[in-house]
């Protein structure tokens, strides 16, 4: 696999997890953010954003300069998950879905950077 195929596959793995997660399991999204002491504002825009986000992703598909910026924040999303994660004693389980998009986020915005 060429490194070109990780960062494409990579921009679709984060894009659709993303998109799944907050249109299709949107009841999880709910609990999490319940039990995380999140307010339905909060939720609101965290879920706008990150659509916003994956969307843009998709688009860099075809548009790299749009992958730097929606990867890096996408990252911070999911080092805060991890953070809320971490701050309601979640087990390493529910832990493991945004350490891997934050991984590959993190990926994504170093590939981009250096294809600038």
């Amino acid at each position: 696999m060429t490194l070109e195929n990780l960062t494409i596959l990579s921009q679709l793995i984060v894009a659709i997890s993303v998109l799944f997660v907050w249109i299709l399991r949107f009841h999880n999204v709910e609990k999490e953010f319940k039990q995380f002491g999140l307010s339905v504002t909060i939720r609101s825009a965290v879920g706008a954003a990150k659509i916003s986000l994956a969307t843009l992703l998709l688009v860099g598909l075809c548009q790299p300069c749009y992958v730097f910026y929606s990867s890096i924040f996408m990252a911070f999303f999911m080092l805060s998950a991890q953070y809320f994660h971490f701050k309601v004693k979640n087990p390493f389980q529910k832990r493991i879905p945004s350490f891997v998009l934050l991984c590959l986020c993190i990926y994504l915005a170093f590939q981009s950077c250096c294809s600038l």
